[in-house]
């Protein structure tokens, strides 16, 4: 068979790949890269990768992109959101060409084996650690007062408290969640969790790559949201909010969501009379890479520290846009190995020299992510000994213990 004119060549990858990108919201901006680099200047792991964002966009451009899939240190890319905030043709590089790669990536098989173990956990049981769904309430033990299931309830609720995966499951994170727990008492939110059907809210894993698992995961919380009533979802998980907030509307699972932070801060008038001095205390605040620059909240969290008696609030060097990021986001929670055997260091090092370079007595997070990764990093930086980490939900409870 002879070959006409009128057909055309199959397209390539990089013409395949470069197409899916315009699917993502404002994708067709990667037309107008400049290629001025910023993103990967300022990528905290830009030096390690073969294919920085930058670079990646030039290997599409030249028709090359299965160079791109054949190294894997496009897992170094945490979904930090700093080359999305910085470039200056609003290109969206995460969601669009950071977390495309990773997919592309998945399909090649080229995965670190922590990242499939995370994500063969989130689909058999519906969280990366693997716990049993039966397990997810068992947090509210040992508390002096009850925490309502909807299941148990049977009747409208003014609050869905969605916890999340490590504040439901990680013994650490466990003890902010008991926090928060205190303090929506404390304020008298009527309120209710999920309980065994509550899962995951995929969005790390949606950043990792795998978009099928998070559809999977967000139609599974859709259907429980929608069994029950009530006004509004709060979360103490950054990921959460941004997973309710931003990708499960495209979905079709439309509810009004509020971050912790968010949520306690337009009830401070009512919880100021119940703040006690907690001793004097340099407080230096990290904003969480979902909560910060992915939807632009930093000034709730610094509003509920200023109302702690006792606390002088300090700022690192990078702060707010500029923030530092834990290393925890887009899979890097699951990737720890990897990422050590590539870089020999960690984000979270960095942020904890950051914190004693301001001589902190604490640093205050409100991220589930944060805190045990923070505490490790601690035991490796010289002068973090006297460092705490603390949810800000711990400093509120901390000062609500000083009322007892």
């Amino acid at each position: 068979m002879t070959a006409t004119a009128a057909q055309a060549p199959n397209p390539s990858i990089s013409d395949t790949f470069y197409t899916s990108l315009f699917e993502v919201d404002n994708g067709e901006r990667i037309r107008a890269c400049l290629q001025c680099g910023t993103c990967s200047g300022v990528c905290p792991f830009g030096y390690l990768m073969g294919f920085p964002p930058g670079r990646m966009i030039a290997y599409l451009r030249a028709d090359r992109f299965e160079n791109v899939l054949e190294s894997d240190t496009v897992w170094m890319c945490v979904s930090c959101y700093a080359c999305t905030a910085v470039c200056p043709k609003e290109i969206p590089l995460t969601p669009g060409l950071m977390t495309r790669a990773k997919e592309e990536l998945l399909l090649e098989g080229n995965v670190p084996t922590e990242l499939q173990d995370a994500l063969m956990n989130s689909q058999r049981y519906g969280n990366p650690l693997g716990e049993s769904p039966r397990k997810r309430a068992e947090w509210t033990k040992g508390l002096d007062f009850d925490i309502p299931t909807f299941r148990e309830a049977k009747r409208p609720v003014d609050v869905l408290w969605f916890v999340g995966d490590y504040p439901s499951y990680h013994p650490r994170v466990q003890l902010t969640t008991k926090a928060m727990a205190k303090i929506l008492r404390v304020l008298g939110v009527d309120f209710a969790i999920l309980g065994p059907e509550e899962n995951s809210d995929g969005d790390s894993q949606r950043l990792a790559g795998e978009r099928g698992l998070f559809e999977m995961l967000a139609e599974k919380n859709g259907k429980a949201f929608g069994k029950y009533e009530f006004n509004e979802i709060i979360t103490s998980d950054p990921h959460a909010y941004n997973a309710i907030k931003n990708e499960y509307p495209k979905l079709g699972i439309n509810f009004p969501v509020q971050h912790f932070t968010e949520f306690v801060a337009d009830r401070i008038d009512e919880l100021k009379p119940h703040l006690k001095d907690i001793g004097e205390r340099r407080v230096t605040y990290h904003d969480p890479c979902y909560l910060g620059r992915a939807n632009d909240i930093y000034d709730p969290p610094r509003k509920l520290l200023g109302a702690i008696p006792g606390v002088e609030l300090v700022e690192m060097t990078h702060n707010r846009t500029n923030s530092l990021c834990c290393g925890g986001g887009g899979g890097g929670m699951w990737l720890d190995g990897f990422q050590w055997e590539k870089a020999h260091v960690r984000l979270s090092e960095w942020r904890i020299q950051e914190a004693v370079n301001v001589d902190a007595d604490i640093l205050a997070v409100a991220c589930p992510y944060e805190p045990p990764r923070f505490e490790d990093a601690a035991k490796m930086v010289q002068g973090a000994g006297r460092l705490m980490v603390k949810d800000i939900a711990e400093l509120l409870a901390d000062s609500l213990k000083m009322e007892e």
